[in-house]
Protein backbone atom coordinates (compact mmCIF):
# COMPACT_ATOMS: atom_id res chain seq x y z
CA UNK A 1 0.00 0.00 0.00
CA UNK A 2 0.90 3.73 -0.33
CA UNK A 3 2.29 5.47 1.88
CA UNK A 4 0.62 8.86 1.88
CA UNK A 5 -2.53 9.92 -0.56
CA UNK A 6 -2.28 12.03 -3.59
CA UNK A 7 -4.28 15.14 -3.75
CA UNK A 8 -6.02 16.15 -6.84
CA UNK A 9 -7.09 19.40 -7.65
CA UNK A 10 -10.81 20.11 -8.08
CA UNK A 11 -11.45 23.46 -8.63
CA UNK A 12 -11.96 24.87 -5.80
CA UNK A 13 -11.67 24.69 -1.76
CA UNK A 14 -15.30 23.31 -1.10
CA UNK A 15 -14.21 19.64 -2.09
CA UNK A 16 -11.16 17.97 -1.22
CA UNK A 17 -10.07 14.80 -3.56
CA UNK A 18 -7.16 12.43 -2.32
CA UNK A 19 -6.65 9.44 -3.66
CA UNK A 20 -4.89 5.96 -2.09
CA UNK A 21 -4.56 2.59 -2.74
CA UNK A 22 -7.35 2.39 -5.09
CA UNK A 23 -9.76 4.41 -2.89
CA UNK A 24 -10.87 8.26 -3.89
CA UNK A 25 -11.68 9.84 -0.79
CA UNK A 26 -14.33 13.17 -1.74
CA UNK A 27 -14.41 15.18 1.53
CA UNK A 28 -17.39 18.05 1.38
CA UNK A 29 -15.04 20.88 2.96
CA UNK A 30 -17.31 23.51 4.03
CA UNK A 31 -17.19 22.68 8.44
CA UNK A 32 -18.42 26.78 8.91
CA UNK A 33 -21.41 25.78 6.79
CA UNK A 34 -21.94 22.35 8.29
CA UNK A 35 -20.37 21.17 4.78
CA UNK A 36 -23.85 22.54 3.42
CA UNK A 37 -23.88 22.52 -0.92
CA UNK A 38 -22.44 25.44 -2.61
CA UNK A 39 -22.28 25.12 -6.31
CA UNK A 40 -18.46 25.11 -6.19
CA UNK A 41 -18.99 21.98 -4.25
CA UNK A 42 -21.84 20.19 -6.09
CA UNK A 43 -19.79 21.23 -9.90
CA UNK A 44 -16.74 19.78 -8.39
CA UNK A 45 -18.52 16.58 -7.31
CA UNK A 46 -20.20 16.35 -10.59
CA UNK A 47 -16.65 16.36 -12.03
CA UNK A 48 -14.46 14.02 -9.90
CA UNK A 49 -17.34 11.44 -9.82
CA UNK A 50 -17.73 11.30 -13.90
CA UNK A 51 -13.78 10.93 -14.15
CA UNK A 52 -14.02 8.36 -11.04
CA UNK A 53 -16.07 6.17 -13.03
CA UNK A 54 -13.52 5.92 -16.06
CA UNK A 55 -10.31 6.22 -14.06
CA UNK A 56 -9.30 2.23 -13.87
CA UNK A 57 -6.98 3.74 -10.44
CA UNK A 58 -10.44 4.33 -8.81
CA UNK A 59 -11.81 1.02 -7.35
CA UNK A 60 -13.57 2.50 -4.34
CA UNK A 61 -14.96 5.72 -3.75
CA UNK A 62 -15.47 7.45 -0.19
CA UNK A 63 -17.62 10.57 0.33
CA UNK A 64 -17.01 12.12 3.61
CA UNK A 65 -17.60 15.54 5.00
CA UNK A 66 -14.82 17.87 6.75
CA UNK A 67 -15.26 18.72 11.13
CA UNK A 68 -18.13 17.43 12.95
CA UNK A 69 -20.85 17.08 10.14
CA UNK A 70 -21.35 15.17 7.07
CA UNK A 71 -23.44 17.40 4.84
CA UNK A 72 -26.36 19.73 5.77
CA UNK A 73 -27.64 19.81 2.40
CA UNK A 74 -28.61 23.09 0.60
CA UNK A 75 -27.45 26.23 1.91
CA UNK A 76 -31.10 27.35 3.60
CA UNK A 77 -28.65 31.10 5.02
CA UNK A 78 -28.14 31.36 1.25
CA UNK A 79 -31.22 30.77 0.16
CA UNK A 80 -33.04 32.92 3.14
CA UNK A 81 -30.65 36.43 1.64
CA UNK A 82 -31.62 35.49 -1.82
CA UNK A 83 -34.97 35.04 -1.00
CA UNK A 84 -35.31 31.99 -3.74
CA UNK A 85 -34.25 28.82 -2.38
CA UNK A 86 -34.69 27.34 -6.31
CA UNK A 87 -34.90 29.96 -9.09
CA UNK A 88 -32.50 33.15 -8.36
CA UNK A 89 -32.31 34.59 -11.97
CA UNK A 90 -32.94 31.79 -13.73
CA UNK A 91 -36.79 30.92 -15.26
CA UNK A 92 -38.26 28.20 -13.60
CA UNK A 93 -37.51 25.60 -16.90
CA UNK A 94 -33.70 26.51 -16.42
CA UNK A 95 -33.93 25.54 -13.01
CA UNK A 96 -35.73 22.75 -12.74
CA UNK A 97 -32.93 21.66 -15.48
CA UNK A 98 -29.97 22.46 -13.96
CA UNK A 99 -31.89 21.08 -10.87
CA UNK A 100 -32.25 17.64 -12.53
CA UNK A 101 -28.08 17.66 -14.27
CA UNK A 102 -27.17 18.16 -10.87
CA UNK A 103 -28.76 15.53 -9.45
CA UNK A 104 -27.98 12.88 -11.94
CA UNK A 105 -24.29 14.10 -11.90
CA UNK A 106 -23.68 13.75 -7.87
CA UNK A 107 -26.78 11.66 -6.02
CA UNK A 108 -27.34 9.57 -9.67
CA UNK A 109 -23.77 8.87 -10.16
CA UNK A 110 -22.89 7.40 -6.57
CA UNK A 111 -25.84 5.19 -7.06
CA UNK A 112 -25.26 4.13 -10.61
CA UNK A 113 -21.60 4.08 -11.18
CA UNK A 114 -20.10 1.08 -11.67
CA UNK A 115 -17.76 1.08 -8.55
CA UNK A 116 -18.47 0.72 -4.84
CA UNK A 117 -19.52 3.78 -3.45
CA UNK A 118 -19.24 4.23 0.84
CA UNK A 119 -20.49 7.18 2.80
CA UNK A 120 -18.70 7.80 6.03
CA UNK A 121 -20.75 9.94 8.53
CA UNK A 122 -18.59 11.81 11.31
CA UNK A 123 -22.24 14.36 11.76
CA UNK A 124 -25.32 15.50 10.39
CA UNK A 125 -26.70 14.32 6.99
CA UNK A 126 -29.94 16.34 7.01
CA UNK A 127 -31.71 16.98 3.67
CA UNK A 128 -30.16 16.41 0.15
CA UNK A 129 -27.17 15.69 2.46
CA UNK A 130 -28.91 12.33 3.47
CA UNK A 131 -29.91 11.59 0.06
CA UNK A 132 -26.24 11.54 -1.04
CA UNK A 133 -25.39 9.19 1.67
CA UNK A 134 -28.76 7.19 1.12
CA UNK A 135 -26.98 6.83 -2.66
CA UNK A 136 -24.07 5.80 -1.94
CA UNK A 137 -23.59 1.59 -1.63
CA UNK A 138 -22.94 1.23 2.03
CA UNK A 139 -22.65 3.71 4.99
CA UNK A 140 -20.96 3.93 8.05
CA UNK A 141 -21.92 6.24 10.59
CA UNK A 142 -20.24 7.84 14.05
CA UNK A 143 -22.34 7.19 17.31
CA UNK A 144 -22.79 10.52 18.03
CA UNK A 145 -24.17 11.42 14.42
CA UNK A 146 -27.59 11.90 13.50
CA UNK A 147 -29.88 11.89 9.87
CA UNK A 148 -33.05 13.92 9.47
CA UNK A 149 -34.79 14.64 5.88
CA UNK A 150 -35.01 18.02 7.06
CA UNK A 151 -37.37 18.95 4.14
CA UNK A 152 -40.77 19.53 5.83
CA UNK A 153 -39.04 22.22 8.52
CA UNK A 154 -38.03 24.24 5.16
CA UNK A 155 -40.83 24.18 3.21
CA UNK A 156 -39.60 21.57 0.56
CA UNK A 157 -40.77 18.46 -0.82
CA UNK A 158 -37.24 16.65 -1.14
CA UNK A 159 -34.84 16.37 -3.55
CA UNK A 160 -31.31 14.66 -4.81
CA UNK A 161 -33.32 11.13 -4.71
CA UNK A 162 -33.64 10.96 -1.26
CA UNK A 163 -38.05 9.92 -1.49
CA UNK A 164 -36.77 7.10 -3.69
CA UNK A 165 -33.56 5.80 -1.90
CA UNK A 166 -35.05 5.94 1.50
CA UNK A 167 -38.44 4.20 0.24
CA UNK A 168 -36.24 1.39 -0.38
CA UNK A 169 -34.34 1.15 2.25
CA UNK A 170 -37.33 1.47 5.04
CA UNK A 171 -40.50 0.60 3.18
CA UNK A 172 -43.08 3.13 1.92
CA UNK A 173 -44.61 3.98 5.18
CA UNK A 174 -41.65 4.93 7.32
CA UNK A 175 -39.98 7.09 4.53
CA UNK A 176 -43.44 8.76 4.80
CA UNK A 177 -43.07 9.03 8.59
CA UNK A 178 -39.76 10.22 8.09
CA UNK A 179 -40.74 12.62 5.42
CA UNK A 180 -43.69 14.06 6.70
CA UNK A 181 -42.55 14.74 10.37
CA UNK A 182 -38.59 15.69 9.58
CA UNK A 183 -37.04 13.68 13.29
CA UNK A 184 -33.82 13.14 13.79
CA UNK A 185 -32.87 9.46 13.65
CA UNK A 186 -29.78 8.89 16.09
CA UNK A 187 -26.95 6.08 15.15
CA UNK A 188 -28.65 3.28 16.97
CA UNK A 189 -32.23 3.64 15.46
CA UNK A 190 -30.30 4.16 12.21
CA UNK A 191 -28.51 0.96 12.26
CA UNK A 192 -31.85 -0.55 13.54
CA UNK A 193 -33.32 0.53 10.49
CA UNK A 194 -31.10 -0.63 8.03
CA UNK A 195 -30.26 3.37 7.34
CA UNK A 196 -26.88 2.74 7.93
CA UNK A 197 -24.57 -0.73 7.67
CA UNK A 198 -22.26 0.26 11.02
CA UNK A 199 -21.96 2.68 13.89
CA UNK A 200 -18.73 3.28 15.65
CA UNK A 201 -17.18 5.73 17.82
CA UNK A 202 -16.24 9.18 16.45
CA UNK A 203 -12.73 8.86 16.56
CA UNK A 204 -12.71 4.97 14.90
CA UNK A 205 -15.06 6.82 11.96
CA UNK A 206 -11.74 7.41 9.56
CA UNK A 207 -10.39 3.93 10.50
CA UNK A 208 -13.42 2.05 9.74
CA UNK A 209 -14.42 3.88 6.25
CA UNK A 210 -10.34 3.23 5.58
CA UNK A 211 -10.70 -0.31 6.29
CA UNK A 212 -13.92 -1.38 4.56
CA UNK A 213 -12.92 1.19 1.80
CA UNK A 214 -9.66 -1.16 0.93
CA UNK A 215 -11.78 -4.54 1.43
CA UNK A 216 -13.61 -2.97 -1.69
CA UNK A 217 -10.51 -1.37 -3.65
CA UNK A 218 -8.90 -4.83 -3.21
CA UNK A 219 -12.48 -6.95 -4.58
CA UNK A 220 -13.18 -8.16 -7.57
CA UNK A 221 -13.62 -4.98 -9.65
CA UNK A 222 -15.57 -6.46 -12.75
CA UNK A 223 -17.94 -8.99 -10.39
CA UNK A 224 -18.92 -5.86 -8.19
CA UNK A 225 -19.67 -3.91 -11.60
CA UNK A 226 -21.97 -6.73 -12.55
CA UNK A 227 -23.36 -7.24 -8.42
CA UNK A 228 -24.29 -3.45 -8.69
CA UNK A 229 -26.41 -3.27 -11.87
CA UNK A 230 -28.21 -6.63 -10.66
CA UNK A 231 -29.02 -5.16 -7.63
CA UNK A 232 -30.02 -1.64 -8.63
CA UNK A 233 -31.91 -3.63 -11.09
CA UNK A 234 -33.88 -5.86 -9.19
CA UNK A 235 -34.84 -2.90 -7.01
CA UNK A 236 -37.46 -2.10 -9.88
CA UNK A 237 -36.83 -4.83 -12.24
CA UNK A 238 -39.03 -7.97 -12.48
CA UNK A 239 -38.09 -11.36 -11.51
CA UNK A 240 -37.56 -12.80 -14.56
CA UNK A 241 -35.57 -10.15 -16.14
CA UNK A 242 -33.56 -9.67 -12.59
CA UNK A 243 -32.54 -13.47 -13.43
CA UNK A 244 -31.96 -13.50 -16.83
CA UNK A 245 -29.27 -10.44 -16.20
CA UNK A 246 -27.56 -12.37 -13.53
CA UNK A 247 -27.29 -15.16 -15.74
CA UNK A 248 -25.33 -13.38 -18.13
CA UNK A 249 -23.05 -11.46 -15.73
CA UNK A 250 -21.96 -14.58 -14.29
CA UNK A 251 -21.04 -16.07 -17.43
CA UNK A 252 -19.02 -13.21 -17.61
CA UNK A 253 -17.58 -12.92 -14.35
CA UNK A 254 -16.19 -17.06 -14.92
CA UNK A 255 -14.32 -16.05 -17.96
CA UNK A 256 -12.27 -13.09 -15.67
CA UNK A 257 -8.59 -13.45 -14.69
CA UNK A 258 -10.42 -12.81 -10.75
CA UNK A 259 -12.84 -15.38 -10.70
CA UNK A 260 -9.63 -17.67 -12.08
CA UNK A 261 -7.37 -16.57 -9.83
CA UNK A 262 -9.56 -17.10 -7.11
CA UNK A 263 -10.54 -20.68 -7.97
CA UNK A 264 -6.82 -21.21 -7.55
CA UNK A 265 -6.59 -19.23 -4.02
CA UNK A 266 -9.27 -21.20 -3.13
CA UNK A 267 -7.88 -24.78 -3.85
CA UNK A 268 -4.54 -23.60 -2.70
CA UNK A 269 -6.04 -22.33 0.83
CA UNK A 270 -5.28 -18.52 0.11
CA UNK A 271 -6.08 -15.04 -0.04
CA UNK A 272 -6.85 -14.38 -3.81
CA UNK A 273 -5.02 -11.21 -5.14
CA UNK A 274 -7.80 -9.35 -7.61
CA UNK A 275 -6.58 -7.34 -10.75
CA UNK A 276 -9.78 -6.33 -11.76
CA UNK A 277 -9.40 -8.14 -15.33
Amino acid sequence: MSDSPAAIDTGTGDLIATLQDGVLTLTLNRPQARNAMSRAMNEALQQQLAQAELDPAVRCIVLTGAGNAFCAGGDVKGMAAAGDGTVGAMTIDQAIHRQRLNQRGTAGKLFKMPKPTLAALPGPAAGAGLSLALACDLRVMASTAILTTAFARVGFSGDYGGTYFLTQLVGAAKARELYFLSERVAADEALRLGLVNWVCEPDALAGKAREIALRLANGPTVAYRYMKENLNRAMHGEVEECMDLEATHHIHCGQTEDHREAARAFVEKREPVFKGR
